[in-house]
């Protein structure tokens, strides 16, 4: 059964991710926002990655998912970057709009809902599964973010244990 308690306790450790990753945004120095880095990755890009697919992995219609304007499905082509760099202030309140949409579909978990399949051209996965499955991809893209900071500024964002925010 999904009890309101479960719920709370995957909400506080999807939240506490979601909490490093913006920590890692805030912490981001203009410097390095947009160059490349060793991966040939930019840190805008991995930032801006992540958030597309919180978004799409918290969608309840995944084969129908578009994100919000001014984001686009250039996501799901191999290879293909976004058509301009997006702010940082641009990224904050896309995590805004993830955090909200992944913290409802938390919230009304069923039984039933916890059960139905998640599905769309690339993955099928239980609505459970797939919230793991986005968690552990928002602690990989946190670590890499982290591990760029970490390369001009030894202090970075703290770890955070529980989600700031609860569930309700």
């Amino acid at each position: 059964m999904i009890d309101t308690l479960l719920k709370e306790e995957i909400w506080n450790q999807f939240g506490a991710s979601l909490d490093m990753f913006r920590n890692a945004i805030e912490k981001c120095p203009e410097e390095i926002w947009g160059e490349l880095t060793f991966d040939g990755n930019q840190f805008w890009y991995i930032a801006y990655h992540t958030l597309f697919y919180i978004d799409c992995y918290s969608d309840e219609d995944p084969k129908n998912f578009h994100p919000p304007q001014p984001y686009n499905l250039s996501e799901y082509e191999y290879d293909t970057l976004p058509e301009r760099v997006f702010t940082k202030n641009e990224l904050l309140d896309y995590e805004n709009h993830c955090r909200d949409k992944s913290r409802k579909l938390i919230a009304s978990l069923t039984e039933e809902k916890a059960k139905n399949r998640w599905i769309n051209e690339w993955k099928n996965y239980s609505y459970i599964e797939i919230i793991i499955y986005n968690m552990r991809h928002i602690q990989h893209h946190t670590g890499q973010l982290n591990m760029m900071i970490g390369m001009i500024d030894k202090k970075l964002p703290i770890w955070v244990s529980q989600s700031k925010e609860g569930l309700e």
